[in-house]
C-alpha cells in the first residue's frame, strides 16, 4: 500500500502487506507492550496530531521479539487512550528487499514494521523497540550527539531500515540504543535487550533533553 490523494502523509503502510486477520499466537505475552504504550501515550511520545498536521494521523509505536518474528502495535493505535491485546498484531516474516511485510492478527501491523524488523534482524540480542515522536529530543539530536538517519530516508521504507542498518555499526548507537529518524519529523527509536532496559534508555534521554533545554533557556537569559 502507498500514499493516495486525500490521505495523510504520515501513518500510512508504504510496504506490500499481506496480512490474515485472526487471533495472535499462543505464546504472544503482550502486558509490557501495554505497559509502555500507557507510560508512553502519557508522556506524549505516543498520541494523535491535530487535524491540521499530518491529517490528524496517529504516531508512535512499540513492538517486542517472539518465538518468531514480533508483536507490534497495529496501525493507527497511537490515538487510544487504552491499548488492549486486540490492537496488538504479529509480523511472522518481512523482506527488505521486496519491500513486503507478512503478518497475523486482530490489526494490521503500524507502518514501521520494516524499520522494527530490521533491529530484530540484524541485533539478534534486541528483544523491544520503542518508536516515539518527541520534538525536544529530535530537535536537539546534533547536540546530544545523537545518530541521526538520512533525512533522505523516508519513514517506513526500505532506505529507512538500511539507513538503520548503517548506523547499527556505530558503537554509540550499540551502547545507547537510540536512533534519531532525520527524515520522519519527531520520530525517535529506542531498543533494548528486553522492555525494562528499552524503557528506562527513553526515560534517560527525556531527562537528558529536558536538561539541555532548559541550559538553551538560560543562556538566552
Amino acid at each position: 500500500m502507498s500514499d493516495t490523494p486525500g490521505r495523510p502523509s504520515e501513518g500510512v503502510i508504504r510496504f506490500h502487506l499481506e496480512h490474515h486477520k485472526g487471533p495472535l499466537p499462543d505464546w504472544a505475552d503482550t502486558r509490557a507492550i501495554v505497559d509502555w504504550f500507557g507510560r508512553c501515550r502519557a508522556l506524549g511520545g505516543i498520541g494523535r496530531y491535530p487535524p491540521q498536521r499530518f491529517g490528524g494521523a496517529a504516531y508512535g509505536n512499540i513492538s517486542q521479539r517472539g518465538e518468531t518474528g514480533f508483536l507490534i502495535t497495529g496501525s493507527q493505535t497511537g490515538s487510544k487512550v487504552e491499548l488492549h491485546p486486540e490492537n496488538i498484531a504479529w509480523v511472522r516474516e518481512w523482506d527488505l528487499e521486496a519491500n513486503r511485510v507478512m503478518s497475523e492478527g486482530p490489526v494490521k501491523p503500524s507502518s514501521e514494521s520494516l524499520t522494527h524488523g530490521q533491529l530484530y534482524a540484524l541485533r539478534p540480542g534486541t528483544g523491544f523497540v520503542i518508536h516515539v515522536h518527541e520534538p525536544l529530543i529530535w530537535r536537539r539530536a546534533a547536540a546530544l550527539s545523537l545518530p541521526v538517519t538520512d533525512p533522505a530516508a523516508e519513514y517506513g521504507t526500505p532506505a529507512m531500515a538500511h539507513e538503520v542498518e548503517r548506523l547499527l555499526t556505530l558503537p554509540e548507537t550499540l551502547c545507547d540504543g537510540v536512533i534519531v529518524m532525520g527524515g520522519h519529523e519527531d520520530g525517535v527509536l529506542v531498543f533494548g535487550d528486553h522492555p525494562e532496559q528499552a524503557g528506562l534508555r527513553l526515560l534517560r534521554l527525556y531527562r537528558r533533553a529536558c536538561r539541555h533545554g532548559n541550559e538553551d533557556f538560560d543562556g538566552r537569559g
